[in-house]
């Protein structure tokens, strides 16, 4: 299976939004309908070579400071003969 690791920015929210979203019980952040700023993406062919690019991306300082997040997502492969699934759903 491959991997993609991304670096993405991490938006900032403010303190009523926050309290909204606990209130009415939604998401502060839907990553399907506006996924972060991505900084850098980098794609492996296994899980460990995926960790392995993870941990290395974890060293930069933005992450550390922790305006930055790393992210590891399985991409599977596409199967020509079921016509329908695409998108890894």
């Amino acid at each position: 299976m491959r991997f993609l690791i991304v670096r993405t920015e991490i938006r900032s929210a403010a303190d009523t939004d926050i309290a909204a979203a606990w209130s009415g019980g939604i998401r502060l952040r839907d990553e399907t309908t506006a996924p972060e700023p991505r900084r850098q993406v980098v794609h492996a062919e296994d899980r460990d070579a995926a960790l392995l690019l993870a941990r290395a991306l974890a060293c930069v300082g933005a992450v550390r400071a922790g305006r930055h997040r790393v992210k590891v997502l399985p991409v599977e492969e596409h199967d020509p003969g079921d016509p329908y699934r695409w998108g890894g759903s």
